[in-house]
């Protein structure tokens, strides 16, 4: 007669893997019929919602077999359904991979999809909002903790059911939620993502000193268009909330 925990262990494994595994015997099959699609359409159900166009693009046989394996050979670490997906994530990036008949932007769409709930969930709060100061270039902008630079090789932003790209296409974001919790993006260059990361990663300098390192980075020889364009663009990040005050 087999031991509690063999019986538990054995009830797992055909929850996870119901096709693979049995259920025990000494249940009653409609109750673990009841279990098996609790724990599948709860699961399911939580990643669909976090990754909607990853859902739009499949037919439902590629996707069932996607979600189902990942119960099945994936050992989740945390209890809570919030961080289902981050899982769901992790699974795809560094157990699963990239396969050959799944679409060449999947674990990049995955993961902008994922920053979403990310950012929404996140309990930073925005510092209160300074007055704009009168010499910008002296200033310390200050980057909101609720910003994420991302760099992907596919316009995942414009993916849907009726645009797929087949070819890379080198793609900057930013994604951001702002003072009302709207979680919000925007294009992005090369040099918006720079002097964010200098903004955040040199906290003693003031925006001319990490202007003149992009200036001299780039080989300006008129770094002075640089220092003009500079000024609408902070502008702008602060009014969207990106730039959260000025030190």
């Amino acid at each position: 007669m087999k031991s509690f925990q063999e019986t538990q262990l054995a009830f797992a494994k055909h929850l996870r893997a119901p096709d693979l595994y049995p259920a025990p015997v000494a249940i009653d099959e409609r109750r673990v019929g009841i279990y098996r699609e609790l724990i599948y359409n709860n699961i399911e159900n939580f990643i669909a919602n976090v990754f909607p166009v990853i859902r739009s693009l499949v037919t439902d046989d590629y996707w069932h077999s996607l979600v189902r394996e990942f119960i099945h050979r994936h050992s989740c670490q945390t209890p809570y359904f919030l961080e289902i997906s981050e899982e769901f994530l992790q699974f795809l990036m560094s157990e699963r991979g990239l396969r050959e008949n799944d679409p060449v932007f999947l674990l990049e769409l995955a993961h902008y999809e994922w920053i979403e709930l990310a950012l929404d969930v996140n309990i930073e709060n925005i510092p209160h909002k300074s007055a704009y100061p009168e010499n910008l270039l002296l200033s310390k902008p200050r980057v909101s903790p609720l910003v994420v630079c991302l760099t992907y090789q596919y316009p995942v932003h414009k993916i849907s059911p009726t645009y797929q790209p087949v070819a890379p296409e080198p793609t900057r974001l930013l994604v951001y939620r702002n003072r009302v919790d709207k979680v919000c993006f925007m294009a992005a260059n090369a040099i918006t993502l720079r002097l964010l990361y200098l903004l955040q990663t040199n906290l003693d300098e003031c925006l001319e000193v990490h202007l003149s390192t992009i200036a001299s980075e780039l080989q300006l020889l008129e770094p002075g268009i640089l220092f003009d364009d500079s000024e609408r663009l902070i502008a702008e990040l602060f009014a969207l909330d990106i730039i959260s005050h000025f030190d």
